[in-house]
């Protein structure tokens, strides 16, 4: 008997499908938050450590509550308007990027049958839901009614879609490899990938550079440095997020980590095998897969940081030369490469 079908059970199709619906998604949702609250800290701390700081130390033990006091102080502040904005826009943006940050999460597998929504075109869902989150930001730029939050917008609009299409590309090649949309699937298709060995496309020697691709889009695509020109404080004060503050500015923070950690899992799941663990022997596979997919979800939020605290930001146009001129023909160079080298091998073109 399944999760829903126990709820079904006793509540009656209609309503027990929809009370089992709601408990699987607040069991993703409360620790996402959970973990952006720990993510937030450990960004902090690894930020200071590579900057020869001590980072949060003070609030709880070794500074792990800091992440909650700020919550708390947050939640405590008064949400100031600025009279020019347009009221209902401004306070609807931040909401907009938080639910689009949560929503992609349904069909994010966490281990075998492990994921809400088991569908056979979760990519491309995951491509559709994730490229909303730009509405949140182009309508705060709007609303504000202040040049600097417009300013950044603009950047922020430009930005994403350049680099969704190389993502799109890259994307393109991993499906071809897999055969399907289901990101339970492409997992699966990961494990002995390499050598009878290794579990991930990201060994073999075709689809690394798409890897490579891939880490670098998705700075881009969630604005982290190099590529925060979307909040360059030397220019934009603090970008969109200028004119907000109390929950409507936590907001904003919550939806842009949950989209870093959701960009960390995507490369695990593409490219690194996913829940598998890295090598194809039968005693790793003792250790829950859950636990394998998280060590490879920090291990990129680790990289993710380090990027953050060592280099410096890009040159706006050095971001679209990057983006149109680099990553879009290699990453469309890559899927007739691919396409060609599947047609010949597994297809016998």
């Amino acid at each position: 008997m399944t999760f829903t079908q126990w709820f079904q059970s006793w509540g009656g199709e209609a309503f027990g499908w929809f009370l089992a619906t709601t408990v699987l998604i607040l069991m993703i949702a409360l620790p996402l938050m959970l973990a952006v609250a720990m993510i937030i800290y450990a960004d902090r701390k690894i930020w200071a450590a590579m900057a020869l700081r001590r980072g949060p130390n003070v609030v709880g033990p070794l500074g792990l509550l800091q992440s909650f006091a700020d919550g708390l102080k947050v939640m405590l502040q008064e949400t100031i308007i600025p009279s020019a904005a347009n009221r209902g826009l401004f306070l609807l943006a931040p909401i907009i990027t938080f639910t689009v940050a949560l929503i992609v999460w349904a069909v994010i597998p966490f281990g075998p049958g492990m994921v809400l929504a088991d569908i056979n075109v979760g990519l491309l869902y995951l491509l559709a839901a994730s490229s909303l989150g730009v509405y949140g930001v182009v309508i705060s730029g709007w609303a504000s009614n202040s040049k600097y939050p417009f300013y950044s917008a603009l950047r922020a609009a430009a930005q994403m879609v350049s680099y969704e299409v190389s993502i799109g590309f890259v994307l393109i090649s991993v499906v071809l490899w897999a055969d399907s949309f289901n990101l339970s699937t492409i997992v699966l298709e990961q494990k002995a990938h390499v050598f009878g060995l290794l579990n991930g496309f990201g060994f073999n020697p075709l689809l690394f550079p798409m890897a490579i691709v891939f880490l670098i889009s998705a700075l881009a695509e969630t604005a982290r440095a190099p590529f925060d020109l979307t909040e360059a404080e030397s220019e934009l004060v603090a970008g969109y997020q200028t004119e907000y503050s109390s929950m409507s500015f936590a907001l904003f923070w919550l939806g842009e980590y949950a989209n870093v950690i959701l960009m960390c899992a995507l490369n695990a799941i593409l490219f690194w095998g996913g829940w598998l663990p890295p090598i194809d022997w039968a005693p790793l596979y003792a250790v829950p897969g859950i636990i394998w997919f998280f060590a490879k979800i920090l291990i990129f939020f680790f990289i993710f940081s380090w990027i953050k605290a060592t280099v410096p930001r890009f040159r706006y146009d050095q971001l679209m030369r990057l983006g149109w001129k680099i990553f879009l023909p290699i990453s469309l160079i890559w899927v007739f490469l691919v396409s060609g080298y599947l047609m010949l091998t597994r297809y016998g073109a």
